[in-house]
């Protein structure tokens, strides 16, 4: 290793050795940096330590994920959330049964990290842990979970994921939730999603609206349509894309009018939803839209236009 970096790592001003922190995996290939950023981990200086948690986030190897669980039980909340992230950006499955150790640990907060780092693993084994946090008394830990078992598609807990869904306490838990439970048709997946387009916070309307369509859940479909008078455009913008997936022509006209309202992104995604109902109906109001003022809402309105004039031999 070069003098000057090895005098700025061991510098005195701690400012000095974060900037070497976030150079170093410039200055050095990983596997020469990774033993001095798991050092850095225990850094006096709390600045040093979560510059080093964050250029971690590439690292998976199992020291690196052993400084990062260590990490996570750091007094200053930033070095921890940094390892947390880090940690979810692990990509070697190897490195599971380490994070598994650790999933009843009694730091929430280090519970939370460790599902955050399971989620995109999908090992098998992370479903038991999973099940078994979906109480705990920490919100942040019981959506970490959740995430987890959608991510694995863990059929056998879909009754307590659906619970979670439509009565936890936490409006994240709650959205997070419904997200999970996207993976199953079932009908207490349906009842959990209709039930959430109705939820009090708006997020978890939106996710529930995005769901319908992504399940093709027809029955719902009049949901959608009333989810199109929703006081969060959010919520409206996902029912009209659903519709448009699940080719609803009972909302041509409501998606009409969705044509002239004042949020283009809304008009936008109206246009593209007749497009995919393609009902011969929906042709007047979307060739008066070919003239909107934002170009997105124009090109999508003509593609819906030339769409169903093509399918219906229109002149």
């Amino acid at each position: 290793m070069e003098s000057a970096l090895t005098d700025r790592l061991s510098h005195t001003d701690p400012v000095v050795r974060r900037v070497a922190m976030m150079s170093l995996l410039d200055e050095l290939d990983p596997d020469a940096a990774e033993p001095i950023l798991i050092a850095a981990l225990q850094d006096p200086a709390r600045e040093v330590r979560l510059e080093a948690a964050r250029a971690l986030e590439a690292q998976d190897s199992p020291d690196a994920v052993a400084g990062l669980l260590k990490a996570l039980e750091d007094v200053e909340y930033s070095v921890r959330e940094a390892a947390a992230q880090s940690l979810s950006a692990v990509k070697n499955p190897a490195v599971g049964a380490l994070l598994l150790e650790q999933a009843d640990n009694t730091d929430a907060g280090v519970r939370a990290g460790i599902f955050r780092a399971l989620r995109e693993l999908r090992l098998p084994a992370a479903t038991l842990p999973a099940v078994k946090a979906l109480p705990d008394e920490e919100a942040r830990v019981r959506r970490e979970a959740v995430a987890v078992l959608g991510w694995l598609k863990a059929h056998s807990a879909l009754p307590q994921m659906v619970v979670l869904a439509t009565s936890d306490p936490d409006a994240e838990v709650r959205r997070a939730a419904v997200g999970a439970i996207g993976f199953s048709a079932e009908t207490l997946v349906s009842k959990a999603v209709e039930s959430a387009l109705a939820d009090s916070d708006w997020q978890v309307r939106e996710v529930a609206a995005a769901v319908i369509g992504k399940l093709g859940l027809q029955e719902l479909a009049p949901a959608l349509i009333a989810a199109l008078n929703d006081s969060h455009w959010q919520v409206r913008l996902k029912a009209a894309h659903s519709l448009g997936r699940l080719r609803e022509g009972g909302a041509v006209a409501a998606l009409c009018d969705l044509l002239f309202d004042p949020v283009s992104n809304l008009r936008k995604e109206a246009a593209l939803a007749l497009g995919e109902i393609s009902d011969p109906a929906s042709i007047d109001p979307l060739f008066e839209a070919i003239s909107d003022s934002d170009p997105d809402v124009r090109k999508a309105a003509n593609l819906a236009y030339c769409r169903i004039k093509a399918l219906h031999d229109l002149c």
